[in-house]
């Protein structure tokens, strides 16, 4: 009868060495998937925000109101502002009143980018006194750029308005749509464009 036979020490070394090799693979492929499924999930958390921010300009945006109002210094303010800092400030209608509070449907919005992060403003009255506040909202972060910018009846693109040219003519003068341009992680310049309430200067 012979005796059985075990495992020799290069045959034990090998077979560690094989058990250690598809130990570290397969780390690798947990850590993988662990780090692909936390970045699917912040991009889509991104992206569910990124779209909340423009649904919500989308609804204030094509409620747009020929209304001015005044500052906290009794000056007249246009309707639709476009400053050189890329914020945006207009009156729209639609501002429930469930509560039957003593104010206007008519809400006065801007939209401005402080510190890498998209703001909407908004005031609880429309001509406004010294103490007028606004209310502030925060949309979306990581924002490196924002503009906003204006397409008159005759196309025409603006980046500010209303227009300074004393000469310019009614019909060209008159907004009938606004694109807004966002940069922002991970997504990079992102465009809409909405067709809007026509608003003179």
């Amino acid at each position: 009868m012979r005796c059985p036979r075990g495992f020799t020490l290069v045959e034990m070394l090998v077979a560690l060495s094989v058990f250690a090799l598809v130990g570290v693979i397969s780390a690798r492929l947990v850590s993988s998937t662990v780090e692909n499924h936390a970045r699917v999930s912040e991009r889509d958390g991104r992206l569910v925000e990124m779209q909340r921010a423009m649904l919500m300009i989308k609804r204030d945006l094509i409620q747009l109101s020929s209304r001015g109002i005044r500052d906290m210094l009794g000056d007249p303010m246009q309707p639709l502002l476009i400053g050189s800092n890329g914020a945006i400030e207009f009156t729209r209608t639609g501002w429930r009143n469930p509560l039957q509070h003593k104010r206007a449907e008519l809400q006065r919005v801007a939209y401005t980018v402080e510190e890498g992060d998209l703001y909407r403003l908004y005031w609880n009255v429309l001509d406004r006194a010294q103490d007028s506040e606004p209310f502030r909202q925060k949309l979306l972060t990581k924002v490196k750029q924002a503009e906003f910018v204006v397409f008159d009846a005759s196309g025409d693109e603006h980046a500010f308005w209303p227009r300074a040219e004393e000469n310019a003519d009614e019909a060209n003068a008159s907004v009938v749509g606004l694109m807004v341009r966002l940069e922002i992680e991970p997504f990079g310049e992102i465009e809409r464009l909405w067709s809007i309430p026509v608003v003179g200067p």
